[in-house]
């Protein structure tokens, strides 16, 4: 078993199990604030939890923090439009990045995490639009992804709505290691979750319990040295799981479901660094 794995007991209901309760009301839950996964090892992944605590309400304040050499968390307090579109923000060491409530959205542009990065978290943010209309269907020409890292390390990207981006929703590039992607609604999107562009056979990522309704990258697992997926769901895409190269990859109880299936995101606290709701939950099918 790989290192850090979840021991997993039985295996996931289908659809017709999960609709007889669909119209149970949704139990709120409270999400741990610590990672769980290859984000876990080597002292966990904490963030900005050794900071201050600032809500930002613009670009500027969002970058002007996001940047900067000290620990912080940042709640984004509200829906922040990038001024350029497809403009990614320098997310530097020791930061964690949580929406407040249901308010925190950025829109027009995401995150870049550069070689050396590392202890960042993402967290209950809605990433959204930057599609070109010149570049479809393929999105070659515009690199606007929602999440790229280059060569980061402990990063845990949980309970986000991805959609919607004009390239990746989420690229784990070269050497970037020990990446936890959990409890994410990634939809509406043609390039989903790309893993790799490295000869180098290092990195270690664990994914579970996300919904993608995308067209393919779901996700494309190249030249990984250990990589765990689990509880996912598969909801109409173009593809599946791809794992190539020299890929360690172990995959448990993935979800394919049909396009009459729409998820139900289920209301929870987020612990991580302040206080609100959390995309994510259990998913009932509708029919």
């Amino acid at each position: 078993m790989l290192a850090g794995a979840v021991v997993l007991g039985g295996s996931l209901l289908g659809p017709q199990a999960l609709s007889e309760d669909a119209t149970a009301a949704p139990a709120v839950k409270a999400w741990p604030d610590k990672a769980d996964g290859f984000a876990s090892l080597g002292g966990g992944t904490t963030g900005g939890a050794a900071g201050k605590t600032v809500t930002v309400t613009s670009f500027a304040e969002l970058e002007k923090y996001a940047t900067a050499q000290d620990p912080y968390v940042i709640k984004v307090g509200g829906t922040l439009k990038y001024p350029t579109m497809g403009n990614e923000v320098r997310v530097a060491s020791n930061k964690t990045v949580i929406g407040a409530g249901t308010k925190g959205e950025i829109v027009g542009g995401g995150f870049f995490l550069k070689k050396g990065v590392s202890n960042v978290i993402i967290r209950n943010l809605t990433i959204r639009d930057t599609r070109m209309p010149d570049d479809d269907p393929d999105d070659d020409s515009y690199d606007y992804d929602a999440i790229q890292i280059d060569t980061a390390d402990h990063i845990w990207i949980d309970h986000n709505r991805l959609e919607r981006m004009n390239d990746g929703l989420i690229d784990s590039r070269k050497d970037t290691t020990n990446l936890t992607v959990s409890w994410n609604i990634i939809n509406e999107n043609h390039k989903t979750f790309g893993i790799g562009w490295t000869d180098n056979v290092t990195s270690q990522v664990t994914i579970h319990h996300n919904w993608c309704g995308t067209q393919s990258r779901n996700p494309s697992i190249d030249n990984v040295a250990n990589a765990h997926l689990y509880n996912n769901y598969l909801q109409n895409t173009g593809s599946g799981n791809w794992s190539r190269g020299k890929s360690n990859t172990v995959i448990e109880n993935r979800g394919l479901y049909p396009a009459s299936w729409t998820p139900t995101p289920v209301r929870g606290k987020a612990d991580g660094g302040g206080d609100g709701d959390a995309i994510g939950g259990d998913w009932n099918p509708d029919t």
